[in-house]
């Protein structure tokens, strides 16, 4: 994560042997500023490293980050022009915040015990990532990852806006979703891999959440 704050020439010097794939964001400085301006109650760590040009930070990306930029270099074939721009910049935004995150999760400051449920929280995603095939319940992720089920639940509400369940929902749908549009899996097929007794209540789901039926998805 790089802040260029005001005019600067930048060379991108890749020395590694291995083949690269990359995905580079960029926020206008005004946007930026717009958005820091406006939270009353901002992150100080945050506004800091904002105001220092060429200010950098270096993490390890989660295996969920590592997924948004798959989605940015390949989105769904059914998704064209300004959908897929949308689309793109959607995940973008995602990535953004959850590097910022992890750069004040590793600032420390008086704000520890949140960023610990933050940490906690990104946590129990990542196992949820790890374990979609399998049978999850909220006691087996709340063990995995050391918390209390109320507080798991609480935590990860407050911190990515749905609830476990919810989550699991949506990455096992889309899941199913990559699956008819890149191998032509049957919709029966699709349903088992989304986690669904019956084709019907997933073709209810996919419609919901995607706003067309699954078999326009199909290859």
């Amino acid at each position: 994560m790089l802040n260029v704050a005001k005019y600067a020439r930048l060379q991108f010097v890749n020395s590694n042997t291995v083949p690269l794939r990359k995905v580079q964001m960029s926020a206008p400085r005004p946007w930026v500023e717009w958005l820091t301006g406006q939270e009353e109650h901002g992150v100080d760590l945050l506004r800091g490293f904002l105001a220092r040009h060429l200010a950098h930070f270096e993490f390890t990306p989660s295996r969920h980050i590592v997924g948004l930029a798959e989605q940015m270099l390949r989105p769904p074939p059914s998704l064209t022009g300004e959908i897929a721009t949308m689309h793109r910049r959607a995940r973008g935004l995602e990535i953004m915040s959850l590097a910022s995150a992890a750069f004040v999760a590793q600032g420390g400051g008086h704000q520890r015990p949140q960023l610990m449920n933050l940490r906690q929280s990104e946590r129990a995603r990542e196992y949820v990532l790890d374990h979609l095939e399998e049978e999850l319940t909220i006691e087996g992720i709340a063990r995995a990852v050391g918390a209390s089920v109320s507080a798991l639940q609480r935590h990860f509400k407050e911190h990515f806006g749905e609830t476990v369940f919810d989550f699991i929902r949506a990455q096992r749908l889309e899941r199913a979703r990559d699956a008819l549009e890149r191998e032509g899996v049957t919709i029966s097929q699709a349903s088992h891999l989304a986690g669904y007794a019956s084709a019907s209540s997933f073709t209810t789901a996919f419609k919901r959440a995607y706003g067309m039926p699954p078999g326009r998805s199909r290859r």
